[in-house]
């Protein structure tokens, strides 16, 4: 009387794929692996710890962490001069965080000055950030960039003379101060 109605599957919503003979041997190719350069490591860091003295240049292209005195040029990758940290010299990198004292110039992309930072000399850099509480006895000056080169006339090229812009007289403001009686 009543019988269960077997149920036929569900139509799929995706077909399968039918594999052409150029798949097939592509499966079947043995995968070949061209090396792989390994990844770039970082390059370690060297600190140079609180009581030590340094006399002399510190010159690589790493990174270097100084809770130091170091009486001399300090020419390096990224530079960290910690809060115990006095340098006495130039200071050149790419990266620069201080946060000790440093007695001559700094030059750098980015130059950041927190808090307990005491800077005296001339810091030139592309970005510049300091904290309060901050000091800084010197110029700031902004990294100036090559303008693009003009291309050199030719050797048997007629020279041209300089275009100029026709001139106006100069206003009263722009006039130096003379002495002489009218």
């Amino acid at each position: 009387m009543f019988a269960k109605k077997k149920e036929a599957p569900a139509p799929l919503a995706l077909t399968p794929l039918d594999r052409t003979p150029h798949d097939q041997a592509r499966v079947a190719a043995p995968q070949i692996h061209q090396p792989v350069a390994p990844p770039a490591r970082p390059k370690p860091v060297s600190m140079f710890a609180q009581g030590l003295t340094v006399r002399g240049d510190i010159v690589g292209d790493v990174e270097v962490h100084l809770d130091c005195a170091v009486l001399g040029d300090v020419k390096v990758g990224k530079l960290i001069i910690g809060p115990n940290a006095r340098v006495e010299g130039s200071v050149i990198s790419q990266a620069m965080e201080i946060h000790g004292q440093v007695i001559g110039s700094v030059t750098a992309q980015s130059v950041r000055l927190y808090g307990t930072a005491r800077v005296d000399g001339d810091i030139t850099h592309e970005q510049l950030a300091m904290e309060t509480g901050a000091e800084f006895q010197g110029r700031s000056l902004k990294f100036r960039r090559p303008a693009p080169s003009q291309p050199q006339p030719q050797a048997h090229a007629q020279p041209q003379p300089p275009q100029t812009a026709p001139t106006a007289p100069p206003s009263a403001s722009q006039t130096p101060y003379s002495h002489v009686a009218h």
